[in-house]
């Protein structure tokens, strides 16, 4: 039987749904869900050479995708378990190493980083890694967390035992996937331009979301999260993103 703290949580959630298909359509975009479902299938090439950074045990694509285009799928991610975790078969190459030390093969055609940057100390680094993994004309797709997202404050702010402890408690489905340290190193869309012409990169796109679902769990929260997105994005366009994602191509 649900505990009448998960049946207030569900009833909140609820409300701050509905309140939100009051939105224009581009406030209700899932970002992540976005990058995964739209972002990724127009840059896979057969025969492609793919790098999943930080993918671990979850990676990008499957044994079915990787047969019908004969993908080569390496998979880089700092934890060896995570790796060991993924799928019998599915990558072809793990390399466990941290992705702000790694320089690569120049061997890569199409990169991925799906929130994974706003949990390493020096952007700046991870971005020169991913431009030496690369051939040049490849594409680097890159989803993450804004710093300046109101989420992201707050995660900075907080102790690590207490967010998470708040974190699992509100969403538990969280807990499998979520709670690593973030320190949003220059995690703007303003900053990652920056350091994607640094780096040699093209930015082919950048795009905003403006939607997350951490202050669902208490409508009053959430309805003054979302006036302050409306406020915030007049003000700052872009930058008042709580996500966004970036194609960058390697000149």
């Amino acid at each position: 039987m649900p505990s009448l703290l998960s049946r207030f949580t569900r009833s909140q959630q609820k409300w701050s749904q509905w309140f939100d298909r009051l939105l224009p359509d581009e406030y209700r975009i899932d970002g992540n869900r976005d990058f995964v479902e739209h972002w990724i299938e127009p840059y896979l090439k057969p025969g492609a050479v793919l790098y999943d950074i930080g993918g671990g045990k979850n990676p990008i694509a499957g044994a079915a995708e990787k047969s019908r285009l004969g993908l080569r799928l390496v998979g880089l991610d700092i934890d060896a378990r995570e790796l060991e975790s993924s799928p019998a078969g599915v990558y072809d190459e793990k390399i466990c190493a941290d992705i702000t030390r790694y320089r690569g093969r120049a061997d890569a055609d199409l990169v991925i980083c799906q929130a994974l940057l706003e949990h390493v100390r020096d952007t700046g680094a991870a971005f020169q890694a991913i431009a030496s993994i690369l051939k040049p004309g490849g594409v680097a797709l890159i989803f993450l967390p804004s710093r300046n997202a109101a989420f992201a404050r707050i995660n900075l702010l907080l102790p690590e035992a207490l967010k998470r402890k708040i974190l699992y408690t509100v969403f538990p489905s969280s807990r499998r996937d979520q709670g690593f340290p973030a320190y949003y190193d220059r995690c703007t869309p303003r900053d990652f331009r920056r350091m994607a012409a640094r780096n040699g990169f093209v930015v082919d796109v950048c795009r905003p979301y403006f939607r997350s679902s951490y202050f669902s769990f208490f409508f009053p929260l959430h309805l003054f999260w979302r006036l302050w997105i409306l406020l915030f994005r007049s003000l700052a366009g872009e930058q008042a993103a709580e996500t966004f994602s970036l194609a960058l191509k390697k000149s």
